[in-house]
């Protein structure tokens, strides 16, 4: 089981204030010269999302480029809160998550910098062999919801298209923390996970099971999930900063593609939360399997498509799930990508 830990908003800004004074003591390689505090808060515990971060820690390629990087846990009120509000400079979030922050009539100061992954790689599993293989298989079978607007508009359609009927699909909270276990012990029927955990979780603890991605029904939830967004102001202050950051990581990313079973130790010796104790045959063998993700077709580790953005959240607007309309290329850009 992953453990996951939270910081409450407090302590973790006097984390943050001990991490920052502690970068500006520290010497560049070399040359005495004082590194740039950068600080990534993650949307959850340590995991192989992030994994290309955990390398370029670990091979001193922030250093490299002058930056003293610390990558903490979100606090109770999220990543995103604390990135808009200055406190960190990069957050790890999810491009259906942080629609909300752009649909305000005050759009929370962030931008998505890069992709972590290049695909939606989320859907449903469920017991093999039960007929929910498909979305319209659903009907007659309980489903664990968080019960939210756009997570329970998603599953209406993608059932619908399918040839459903989702008023026979039967929702239930969603307070499972071991898909798998939760699935064997007949708790629920059908789960929202995504792949590189949940399903190589399922996996590994032998459980036979389907799954369909969300994406394969409607090409519009090939969304971004997750990203990573840097705070506007620190964008606008200290561009050259920001691209180091995320040069340095694109080449972590690389790394991992090219050595998974060397990049993974990276991570498990990077975890500093305990919370990948214990799994890591499952780390392992999601390492194996997102290495084709963090790139997937493109050339450019972390860029987003303006035209796959734009289609989810024109989606968004269209079925009246946001409080504003988000107009067409906000909340992103490419343009601190390393080229």
């Amino acid at each position: 089981m992953i453990k996951r830990f939270k910081l409450t908003g407090a302590l973790l800004l006097a984390v943050l204030l001990l991490l920052t004074a502690c970068g500006r003591k520290a010497g560049g390689q070399g040359g005495g010269e004082e590194l740039t505090p950068v600080t990534l808060c993650l949307d959850w515990t340590p995991n192989t999302n992030y994994t290309g971060m955990y390398v370029a820690l670990s091979q001193g390629w922030f250093e490299e480029a002058g930056l003293k990087v610390s990558i903490v846990q979100p606090p109770e009120d999220g990543a995103v809160a604390i990135c808009a509000a200055g406190q960190v400079e990069f957050a790890g979030t999810a491009q259906d998550s942080i629609a909300s922050a752009f649909a305000r009539k005050d759009p929370l100061a962030v931008t998505a910098v890069a992709a972590l992954l290049q695909h939606n790689t989320s859907g449903i599993i469920s017991r093999a062999g039960e007929g929910m293989d498909r979305p319209a298989g659903l009907a007659g079978h309980t489903y664990s919801s968080w019960n939210t607007p756009t997570e329970l508009a998603m599953m209406e359609h993608v059932v619908t298209v399918d040839g459903g009927d989702f008023s026979q699909v039967k929702l239930i909270p969603n307070n499972i923390v071991d898909e798998a276990g939760a699935l064997r012990e007949h708790q629920t029927d059908a789960i929202w996970i995504f792949y590189a955990w949940g399903g190589i979780s399922a996996q590994t603890s032998g459980l036979d099971f389907d799954y369909f991605d969300f994406k394969d029904i409607d090409p519009v939830f090939d969304y971004y999930t997750p990203i990573l967004i840097a705070n506007n102001d620190f964008l606008a202050s200290q561009p050259e900063t920001a691209k180091a950051f995320l040069a340095a990581a694109a080449r972590g990313y690389e790394y991992a593609i090219e050595h998974p079973e060397e990049a993974v130790q990276m991570l498990i010796d990077g975890d500093d939360t305990g919370s990948l104790a214990g799994s890591e045959e499952m780390v392992k063998a999601s390492q194996q399997w997102i290495g084709g993700q963090y790139k997937a077709e493109v050339e450019r580790w972390g860029y987003i498509d303006p035209a796959r953005w734009n289609a989810f959240y024109n989606w968004l607007n269209d079925n009246d799930l946001v409080e504003n309309p988000i107009p067409e290329n906000t909340g992103f850009s490419n343009d601190y990508l390393p080229q």
